[in-house]
């Protein structure tokens, strides 16, 4: 599914112009960036949640020239399923 595919959906179960649809669903998606970029961590309930991991720093190598890199360390973002949503995965198999 793309952005396209989901302002579609929402139009149609909505009753509402795509235009509208649009608006709300680049909403959305502003506030999550918003709030991704304050640090703050997203909870879904009954979808999952987006969290933040810390990587430690560590030595790298260069593919290029093969010469030792050092990586410094960096906040990464991740998404975990819910239990609800893991149970609905393994259910479709």
């Amino acid at each position: 599914m793309i952005k396209a595919d989901l302002v579609k959906l929402v139009a149609r179960e909505l009753n509402i112009s795509k235009q509208e649809a649009e608006a709300g669903v680049n909403l959305f998606f502003e506030a999550l960036k918003e709030a991704i970029l304050r640090g703050e961590e997203i909870e879904f309930r009954g979808f999952g949640s987006f969290r933040f991991r810390q990587r430690a720093p560590r030595s790298g190598r260069n593919p290029r020239t093969g010469e030792p890199v050092k990586v410094p360390p960096k906040k990464v973002l991740y998404f975990k399923p819910s239990k609800l949503l893991k149970e609905m995965l393994n259910k479709a198999k």
